[in-house]
């Protein structure tokens, strides 16, 4: 199954999307710059008393020497240990509330996305960077890049001080960089594409996980179970495959980054040897230059071994930083001129809609939709009906303009889809589907979604009209009662109503039904029957009949199969003409 996954940011544009979040926090930045610096200069402070104290030993000193030396260590450590705090909070206050509007603009983003879109990239891929990708990226911020940025800095001040102390001692500290670089250039041009592979391998096993947990049981019918799980092996053995390369290439570098430690280490206590030998440097001196060199295996360790959370997030900044940087959804604004008059005249009969020459395939697979053309005129109510498989889902997201046919003309009022954007046409045409999500929140919150301002008396007559009244009443807070995850459970038919309602709040001029009462059952049936009657009256609608009984009350019926429009007339007339239509009437009636 091939997929084109959604777009993965530059090098480039990953930086410029983390400065333009960064830069207006300038204040925060500043301050943990300085207490950064002043934490890593407070660093230099214990190893140069060392080495004075061994000195001033050596010529004889005293108790209180040792005491003045041990009072310095300490009041250092302790103004070091408040500057790093400092930096870190500072530093927090900056990237935290960073972080926080690159992941409201990556799901707006997602929540923008066509339904044809996702299916090409893949649930898992959207679902891996809106997850795994932010928990990886807030992970790296809260722990390795304050602990990177502190290394670095007490790096580079520790590199300073060993040069003041004596520039031989420097240089010989100094004949360790080559090794470190030798290091990190067999390193580098292996790790990115590696954490990025990672990255993808992650989001495809996702992506076959959650395939094979929502279509479980269509893979058993069709009996492609065992195929399945064999996919979901290979693929989550593929990102286990990749993960252990990663963690041989890591074992590898640590390698490398230990002998040039080794090598550095050598180096400064050979040429601290031969200084001290030839009366051109002190012990004390010598002392100080091997503290200040193997202070540095801390902060180089450190940022090596945070240098991989640091490429990871990387990675993962990067593919959050692409879908930041893709386009709104484009289209007419709700209060264009063309949608306010269309508007105007929906509030007497609705809009016409119209599709031509419709074709649809899904990825690499067969054709679903072959030259479809339906025209639902203002105000009619179309049903289609059809045997699972025909193509009346897709139908309908296609005529709600949540899916981009391959082929074919779509109009609403005369104006093309093109025309009116996706905005435009979301602002004219509702679709509820039976995959209805219940939103974490009151059910007032579920309900102002479709109309923010909507006051409670709305909100009551909405509930009454969808038959949702009673319960609602009987809960715990009424509208204010916690619905979803965490809340109070609402059964199918009460979502279903929840949804039917936010359709009458949202006062579409169009709506697309598809099989949107499906999941109530026998008990419910009749009250999501009444509840869908009540939100299509006066408008256009196109309605994916899952039960027969919905078709009757249909200005005209559309029968589909596989793909094509093969019968069209009112419930009478095709049981009249006995045909296809006839036959899934009398096995309903039947059953």
């Amino acid at each position: 199954m091939s997929s084109t996954i959604l777009p993965i940011a530059s090098r480039r544009e990953t930086v410029r999307v983390a400065w333009t979040l960064l830069r207006e926090r300038r204040l925060p930045l500043t301050i943990a710059t300085v207490a950064f610096a002043a934490s890593g200069f407070l660093g230099l402070v214990p190893p140069w008393v060392l080495g004075d104290l061994v000195d001033t030993v050596g010529d004889g000193g005293t108790a209180a020497d040792v005491v003045r030396a041990a009072s310095i260590i300490a009041a250092a450590a302790l103004a070091g240990a408040l500057c790093a705090g400092l930096a870190v909070a500072a530093l927090g206050q900056a990237v935290v509330p960073a972080l926080a509007r690159l992941r409201e603009e990556v799901v707006a983003r997602v929540l923008g996305l066509e339904p044809d879109r996702i299916e090409e990239a893949g649930a898992g891929d959207v679902l891996s960077r809106v997850g795994d990708d932010v928990r990886t990226v807030t992970n790296t911020l809260d722990e390795a890049v304050p602990y990177t940025v502190e290394s670095s800095v007490a790096i580079g001040f520790t590199a300073v001080g060993l040069a003041a102390l004596d520039w031989r001692l420097g240089l010989a500290g100094l004949c360790a960089l080559p090794f470190y670089v030798l290091g990190l250039r067999w390193y580098l041009p292996r790790s990115a594409p590696l954490y990025r592979e990672e990255r993808i391998a992650q989001g495809e096993r996702a992506e076959a996980l959650l395939t094979g947990v929502h279509s479980a049981q269509t893979l058993r019918a069709l009996g492609y179970g065992e195929a399945w799980q064999e996919q979901v092996a290979v693929r989550s053995w593929r990102a286990a495959t990749v993960s252990i390369t990663v963690f041989r290439m890591l074992t590898r570098f640590f390698a490398r980054t230990n002998r040039a430690e080794l090598v550095g280490l050598l180096l400064v206590l050979g040429t601290g040897f031969v200084l001290v030998r030839d009366g051109a440097a002190t012990v004390g001196a010598a002392t100080t230059a091997a503290l200040f060199f193997h202070r540095l295996f801390g902060p180089i360790g450190g940022v090596l071994t945070t240098f991989d959370q640091v490429q990871s997030a990387g990675a993962s900044l990067a593919r959050l930083a692409g879908l930041a940087l893709m386009p709104e959804a484009d289209g007419a604004e709700p209060d264009d001129p063309a949608s306010a008059r269309s508007a105007a005249r929906a509030d007497q009969t609705g809009l016409a809609l119209d599709v031509a020459g419709i074709h649809h395939r899904y990825r690499d697979g067969d054709e679903v939709l072959h030259d479809v053309t339906l025209r639902v005129a203002a105000g009619e109510r179309v049903a289609l009906v059809g045997a699972t498989g025909a193509g009346k889902s897709t139908l309908a997201l296609v005529a709600a303009g949540h899916l981009v046919p391959s082929a074919g003309a779509r109009t609403l009022d005369g104006a093309a889809y093109d025309e009116w954007g996706a905005r435009g046409v979301r602002s004219q045409v509702a679709l509820v589907t039976q995959q209805v999500h219940v939103f974490a929140g009151t059910v007032r919150d579920n309900l102002t979604l479709a109309a923010e301002d909507a006051d409670d008396e709305a909100l009551h007559d909405a509930l009454r009209r969808t038959r949702s009244s009673g319960w609602v009443a009987a809960l715990p807070d009424g509208l204010d009662t916690v619905v979803g995850a965490h809340g109070h459970t609402l059964t199918p038919a009460q979502a279903q109503q929840l949804a039917l309602a936010r359709i009458l709040l949202a006062d579409r001029p169009v709506v697309v039904l598809d099989e949107a009462t499906a999941e109530a059952g026998s008990s419910g049936a009749r009250q999501l029957d009444e509840a869908a009657t009540e939100i299509l009256q006066g408008r256009t609608a196109l309605v994916v009949a899952h039960r027969l009984t919905q078709a009757v009350r249909a200005d005209r019926i559309v029968v589909l199969d596989r793909g094509a429009i093969v019968e069209e007339g009112t419930h009478d007339e095709l049981l009249a003409r006995d045909g296809q239509y006839a036959r899934l009437w009398a096995s309903w009636s039947q059953s």
